[in-house]
């Protein structure tokens, strides 16, 4: 890890991000999840060239009443809820005000849900090594929140990948997991954006168009995203 030049892209990050992956390449008991919305075309480009299923896991962060860019926590599906106490302390941020909130997000994460999915079920990670990818991670929480529900799930392995990161984020995150790969470090993070030179807004369509085609593209390798591992 080190201080980075700017990425092009998301494709771009993705497809460095899969040569430091190399060894899960092909591996039938491994999956790529993404995070919805910014990590999807990232773990799209990674799980192409290692050839591996991909799927998301849905975490919508929860914005600062008044502030909503600042993160002070972050839902997953579920309702697994990840908290930053420090922040709502030093904010006086009530729990009424966590709760509208919450079920604001709630609510996003189901019409999401429905939208991305359509008919297709859940990819199975039971017993399975799971990489999970976000386009970058400025607190963590969006990334706490998906470990929990996760978790839940019963992976063997946690591997998180991710182009760049703040330091202090990366430092809580290496603690809960198997496995951190990151290509950038900075010293001054300011905001995942800032570290690509096209950082466009993606689209509902996009993350469709793109977990439509991955489907497509384990089919024709003979896969099948939705089993469980051997064994």
């Amino acid at each position: 890890m080190s201080d980075p030049t700017r990425f092009k892209n998301r494709t771009q990050a993705g497809e460095l991000l899969a040569l430091r992956l190399g060894a899960y390449a092909s591996r039938t008991d491994a999956v790529v999840l993404a995070l919805p919305r910014g990590g999807v075309p990232v773990a799209y480009a990674l799980a192409g060239k290692l050839e591996l299923p991909l799927d998301i896991l849905l975490v919508r962060k929860l914005g600062m009443p008044g502030h909503e860019e600042f993160a002070m926590g972050a839902i997953a599906s579920g309702g697994l809820c990840f908290l930053q106490q420090e922040t709502l302390h030093m904010y006086g941020v009530s729990q009424q005000m966590v709760e509208t909130v919450v079920q604001r997000e709630l609510l996003e994460l189901e019409r999401r849900e429905k939208l991305y999915r359509a008919d297709r079920p859940a990819l199975s990670v039971r017993g399975r090594v799971v990489i999970l990818v976000d386009d970058g991670i400025a607190t963590g929480s969006t990334m706490q929140a998906a470990l929990l529900a996760l978790r839940q799930a019963g992976p063997s392995r946690i591997v998180i990948a991710t182009p760049v990161a703040a330091d202090d984020a990366i430092a809580s995150l290496e603690a809960e997991v198997d496995e951190v790969v990151c290509l950038s470090v900075p010293q001054r993070f300011y905001a995942v954006g800032l570290w690509y030179e096209v950082f466009n807004q993606v689209a509902d369509e996009e993350v469709i168009r793109l977990l439509d085609a991955a489907a497509r593209r384990c089919a024709a390798d003979g896969k099948s995203p939705g089993s469980p591992a051997p064994g």
